[in-house]
């Protein structure tokens, strides 16, 4: 039996906030998203991409974090979401957006030890997104 990833999901606590960052970084989110409490986007490699802000309907488990504040998370993370960009005059635009947005950048556009270039930055969620290009 082969493996695939099926969905990457991510838990918002703010899904407007969340909407509008992966809009801007190119995400076709859909029109009517902002009422829903979870959100599914079909990727373009088959890939789905989902937020949701209400986990504990399908993690009784879960317990939402007190008050609803962001939360600035440690320099350190345990996960990364990587979105490809065409080339690196894209990325670098895209960074630039949206820093001056003012989402936090984590790294700004360098080079990696094996040729691809790289920049990162925290979603709305403190959640690390890897922008990438050849």
């Amino acid at each position: 039996m082969a493996l695939n990833l099926y969905m990457v999901g991510l838990i918002s606590q703010d899904m407007s906030r969340s909407l509008d960052f992966y809009r801007r970084l190119g995400v076709a989110i859909p029109d009517d998203s902002e009422d829903k409490t979870h959100v599914e986007v079909k990727m373009g490699n088959g890939l789905t991409f989902f937020l949701d802000s209400m986990p504990a309907r399908w993690d009784p488990g879960y317990v939402k974090p007190h008050g609803t504040e962001y939360t600035e998370m440690s320099n350190n993370y345990s996960s990364v979401l990587e979105f490809y960009l065409e080339d690196r005059t894209v990325l670098d635009a895209k960074y630039a957006e949206l820093t001056s947005l003012g989402y936090q950048g984590h790294r700004k556009p360098y080079v990696t030890s094996f040729g691809m270039y790289f920049a990162l930055i925290k979603d709305p969620d403190g959640n690390m997104i890897l922008l990438s290009a050849d």
